[in-house]
């Protein structure tokens, strides 16, 4: 059985609740990915910070990026799998949510994420792995 652990990508970099946009743009663009966990003060989990999120809520409404921290721009409860879930489970949890990145879990410690190209070449179809990835990326 393909898991959650065996798609996704460790050690993933996370941008602090208490951080700006601004911090967080740069670490985007350092990183070169378009969407960071937002990781709390007490280390867990709070959401996901996409460049989209950067420009819609905080650019288009012309608010100062400087101004607003990345904690602000998580919204409820964060889309999550868990490290032993079938990909069956991430590939529901990711069509259902509508999601391209999605957290992974291990207990309430965040361990990697699956990103949608992660999920296209598990499925045995390395050419679409390779479209979903090259599409995703900017």
């Amino acid at each position: 059985m393909t898991t959650a652990r065996d798609l996704m990508t460790p050690d993933v970099q996370c941008v602090r609740s208490s951080d700006t946009v601004t911090e967080a743009a740069r670490m985007m663009a350092d990183l070169d990915v378009g969407a960071l966990p937002i990781r709390g003060e007490d280390g867990r989990l709070k959401g996901m910070l996409t460049d989209r999120d950067i420009v819609v809520k905080v650019i288009a409404r012309r608010k100062d990026p400087l101004g607003v921290d990345a904690g602000e721009l998580a919204e409820g409860a964060p889309v999550v799998v868990h490290a032993d879930d079938d990909v069956s489970a991430v590939c529901t949890v990711m069509a259902e949510r509508q999601v391209r990145r999605v957290p992974v879990l291990d207990g309430d410690r965040l361990v990697g994420i699956v990103a949608q190209a992660d999920v296209a070449r598990a499925l045995g179809n390395p050419e679409a792995g390779k479209v979903v990835a090259a599409v995703s990326e900017e």
